[in-house]
């Protein structure tokens, strides 16, 4: 960071709680455990005794353990905080006598850094150099990242929360000072309104308002602001203002300029008053219909230029998104400030059957409507922009140009008096225009939307359908045009109720054909944006079309296009500039959902570019999905080969797959849906394993459900029985071992039925997971012994570590630990063959259960350590915090007691990241942990801990399913009772 050391600790605090080992981010752990770090943070040097941690973090609601928990999340901190092998002497959090405290050096605190940007801008303010001040004071708000301290709970936080925020208000405040004191009052402006509006009682900010209106020639505006000011306190507090606003209201009065702007402020010599024309000319079209939903795009458009520069708002969105409606409306408004007139063009770049016009054209307009004679109009375009500038050097005017095409037509048409404004709506981003606004409007939010067609149709015809109302709104996707062309419809058609329309409309075929009335058509404006593309750009807007999520990113973009991946990402950055595409994250982009299907049908009328399309996009989630799989490549013995060089590994695969979030499954059935069995069938199977390391048991069933049907069409047979394997595979982590074993018959009998031994080792291996967690330990015996010889003959090192790991586990249950350490010891040699991180940590884990029971917890240590570090990187969450808690059972084996109560409250923290609706050993796992954290607690000596940990397991609901775990905490009290 900032060039220093790689290894350099940064915390920050202003925001949600975050730190950094040079560019690592660095697991702070909960939300509490980060609050016992910020109240150290943020006495950097200084030694914090345990009772002000306490009454900090915890107030009033102290632990059961009181002070005694602190060490555990001290112990956690230096964890995560140090460098591997730091001593105590050298920790960043420092102990003595009671106390801890955090070391300054070697470390940057963004609150220290805040105080020093301060104290710079003070210094450099009150020596008069204004200009440094305002920097430092920028660089200092620069460090804000959000509400300070967020979410951390705790008196402490909240104190620290509330102090920062004024600070920040008070820095935002000086900062507006300097830039009025610099000369730039007209700058100043929009922030103090903003910073006014959330403050109306606050005297001191509406002086500064006050002096920057006077600064930009707004005396009487500034002089209304203290008389609104004066009926407020007046009428709603009983008092009247203080003696500084009183003294900024009497300098205005006086015009007293060293008083409102400093001794060394040059005040801006007063504009010269253009001559007026003899009509100012005001061309603005009526406003008609109702404007929902834009308050605060119309609020920033509708403020006023700088007196001393021609002002230009830019306005940008897909069609139908309501830009012409916004930027009249804003131009109503502004009427009033522009004296001299105001223009309306309507460049007509997406009017159908109309030609587009051009500078020359539109010059000549603009110079006839401000009065120059047509005999004086040249016909050159530059001595055309030359006679406009001149025309217009001494107006002040608004010029609305709609419907622009881009930034090189708008430039010949800016005006050159100081104080002019031109406010400009285009469909693309005109990124060659120096804007001093620009914004992009979205669809309506669902509440505005409804509101609109509430207006259209009636309130009593729309609450009377209120779902087919809201069902209606989705359909539109919340664009302004959409939903007039619908209430047209209804309007027009009395009979119709909005259910029906709605009906009309579910099928994505008809949808765009039912949103046309009259000479309007929401199809006819999406072509129009589609006929301005580029080649390249119109191929890749039609083949986003067919991709099979919501969301794409470059790579399946470039896939598709069977491009490299920089040509792709240009062609989709050009897309979001014509406003047809939106990138809603970083590298993510999606289509409007009614442009999608616009896009959909252009794609289906050149069906080789879409086959090839489509099949190049399941090909890529088929092999991301495959590459990031735990079963490594003989895991999958059928299907098309990889594709070179798409990722780096299976953590690249990983990284993307996580990318697309939730639409995964959608894949699968985009697949089915395309007739294209195969290959549903296919990545249902290959997403199977990232689904359950994810411990997202549900859309790992919901892929298969979809893929299953597909599997008798498919030509692959394998798929029959591979899916069932699968399905089988999820009912065992979902908890239902009967359920896995009917499904586990089923897919045996379909292996033996084609003579598929890949999938019949599969499906013995499942019937003996299914029998050994039925507690049938002895009878899971034989099906593991037969998959492991099939899996052996087949050499797939995934499928014997796997059953090994069953089989030794069956033994170890059966109290065969002689039989049960050679299973394990091969299982792990095969898992590091294979080479993927879960199995080899799966082998290591099973490993470690017999050497726990053999009391040999040193070896069972070191084998519990690399386990929970490679399922750490895995990123199974589930399984981390099982094994972590297990490693803290062998630290209590050795009587390392504050390590493991240090790893249990490690293992309750992740596993209470979980969801317990999607979890379904949630409560068992739990019941476990807390188990084995009152054990630790009862072996340090800490018994009134211990007992708190017991009586919760006893308490979880749902826990007499459990009665295992239950038995051991009803004698963790026993023991408790009894010491």
């Amino acid at each position: 960071m900032d060039g220093e050391s790689p290894q350099r600790l940064r915390i920050a605090l202003l925001g949600p709680v975050r730190a950094w080992r040079g560019t690592t981010p660095v697991d702070l752990g909960p939300v509490r455990r980060q609050a016992v770090l910020a109240v150290m943070a943020l006495r950097p040097g200084s030694a914090v005794s345990h009772e002000d941690l306490l009454d900090g973090v915890w107030g009033a609601a102290l632990p059961g353990s009181g002070r005694r928990v602190l060490p555990s999340y001290v112990y956690a901190l230096r964890k995560a905080l140090d460098l591997e092998g730091t001593g105590p002497e050298h920790s960043v959090i420092r102990s003595s006598q009671g106390r801890y405290g955090i070391a300054v050096d070697g470390i940057r605190i963004d609150v220290a850094e805040l105080a020093e940007q301060v104290q710079e801008a003070q210094r450099a303010k009150a020596s008069g150099d204004v200009v440094t001040a305002m920097a430092r004071l920028t660089d200092a708000l620069a460090l804000f990242r959000g509400e300070p301290l967020a979410g951390l709970p705790g008196p402490f936080a909240q104190a620290e929360r509330r102090r920062l925020a004024e600070q920040r208000s008070t820095l935002q405040s000086e900062r507006l000072e300097c830039l009025v004191l610099s000369g730039r009052a007209a700058e100043a402006l929009d922030g103090l309104a903003a910073l006014s509006a959330s403050a109306p009682y606050d005297e001191a900010l509406l002086a500064l308002h006050m002096r920057a209106l006077y600064a930009g020639q707004r005396q009487a505006e500034a002089l209304n602001a203290y008389q609104g000011m004066r009926e407020r306190l007046r009428d709603e507090l009983g008092v009247s203002p203080g003696a500084v606003l009183s003294q900024v209201y009497e300098a205005v009065l006086r015009r007293d300029d060293e008083r409102l702007l400093g001794p060394a402020a040059a005040r801006p010599a007063a504009l010269p008053v253009p001559p007026r024309p003899g009509h100012p000319v005001n061309e603005l079209p009526g406003v008609t219909g109702v404007l929902i939903g834009r308050e605060r795009e119309r609020a920033l458009l509708a403020t006023p230029s700088p007196p001393d520069s021609v002002g230009i708002s830019a306005v940008d969105g897909i069609a139908g998104v309501g830009k012409t409606a916004l930027v009249v409306r804003a131009a109503q408004e502004l009427r009033s400030s522009y004296p001299d007139g105001c223009l309306f063009v309507d460049l007509r770049a997406h009017s159908p059957g109309r030609q587009k016009l051009s500078p020359q054209r539109v010059l000549r307009r603009l110079l006839r409507s401000t009065g120059t004679a047509d005999s004086e109009v040249p016909a050159d375009l530059d001595e055309l922009t030359a006679a406009w500038r001149a025309a217009t050097g001494s107006l002040r005017l608004l010029l609305v140009l709609d419907d622009a095409l881009g930034s090189t037509q708008i430039r010949p048409l800016l005006p050159a008096g100081p104080g002019s404004m031109v406010i400009v709506a285009s469909r693309q981003r005109l990124a060659g225009l120096d804007a001093d606004r620009r914004i992009t409007l979205e669809p309506l939010e669902t509440g505005d939307a409804e509101s609109l067609l509430e207006h259209l149709v009636g309130e009593e015809r729309a609450t009377g359908e209120r779902e087919a109302a809201r069902e209606l709104v989705r359909l539109c996707g919340g664009l302004p045009l959409a939903l007039r062309i619908a209430g047209t419809r209804l309007q027009t058609r009395p009979v119709w109720t909005l259910a029906y329309l709605v009906h009309r409309m579910a099928d994505d075929d008809h949808r765009l054909g039912e949103l046309s009335a009259g000479d309007r058509s929401l199809e006819a404006a999406f072509r129009l944006s589609y006929d301005q593309l580029t080649p390249p750009q119109q191929r890749g807007f039609r083949t986003l079309g067919l991709a099979p999520t919501a969301e794409v990113d470059v790579l399946t973009s470039a896939a598709m296009l069977g491009r490299p991946a920089r040509e792709a990402e240009q062609i989709l950055e050009g897309l979001v500039d014509t406003s047809l595409l939106q990138e809603p994250r970083p590298g993510r982009y999606r289509l409007h959902d009614l442009v999608r299907v616009h896009a959909r049908r252009l794609a289906e009328a050149t069906p080789a570019e879409a086959g090839a399309a489509r099949t190049a996009a399941l090909r890529l989630h088929l092999h991301a999905a495959r590459t990031a799989s735990d079963w490594g490549p003989a895991g999958f013995p059928t299907g098309p080969p990889p594709t070179a060089g798409l990722f780096a590994d299976w953590v690249d695969a990983n990284a993307w797959l996580d990318a697309t979030t939730s639409e995964l499954a959608d894949v699968v059935g985009y697949a089915a849906g395309l007739g294209e069995a195969d290959y549903a069938c296919w990545i249902a199977e290959a997403l199977t394993d990232h689904f359950l390391r994810r411990g997202r048991y549900h859309e790992g069933r919901a892929a298969l459900e979809a893929a299953l049907p597909q599997a008798d069409r498919a030509t692959d047979r394998r798929m029959v029985p591979a899916l069932r394997n699968c399905m089988g595979i999820i009912d065992i982590y979902q908890g239902n071992a009967v359920r896995a074993h009917a499904t586990f018959t089923e897919a045996l009998r379909l292996s033996r039925q084609y003579a598929d031994r890949h999938e019949e080792a599969r499906a013995l291996s499942g019937l003996g997971a299914a029998e050994l967690n039925s507690g049938r330990s002895d009878r899971a015996l034989s099906p593991l012994a037969a998959a492991v010889d099939l899996a052996r003959l087949l050499d797939d090192d995934w499928l014997v570590s796997m059953t090994l790991c069953l089989l030794g586990t069956a033994h170890r249950m059966l109290g065969q630990t002689g039989d049960a350490l050679p299973c394990l010891t091969e299982a792990a040699a095969r898992a590091e063959a294979n080479g993927r991180p879960t199995m080899i940590s799966r082998a290591l884990s099973c490993a470690a259960d017999v050497l726990l029971d053999l009391d040999r917890f040193t070896e069972a240590k070191e084998l519990l350590r690399r386990a929970a570090d490679l399922m750490q990187q895995a990123g199974d969450v589930p399984m981390t915090a099982i094994l972590l808690s297990l490693l803290g059972t062998a630290e209590l084996g050795v009587g390392n007691t504050e390590a493991a109560m240090a790893l249990q409250h490690e293992a309750l923290s992740r596993q209470q990241l979980l969801s317990p609706l999607n979890e379904p050993h949630y409560t068992r796992m739990e019941m476990a942990i807390r188990g084995r954290l009152g054990r630790a607690y009862s072996a340090a000596g800490r018994v009134p801990e211990a007992r708190m940990q017991f009586r919760t397991v006893l308490a979880i609901p749902g826990g007499d399913a459990y009665p295992a775990e239950r038995e051991l905490a009803i004698a963790g009290l026993r023991d408790c009772e009894s010491s």
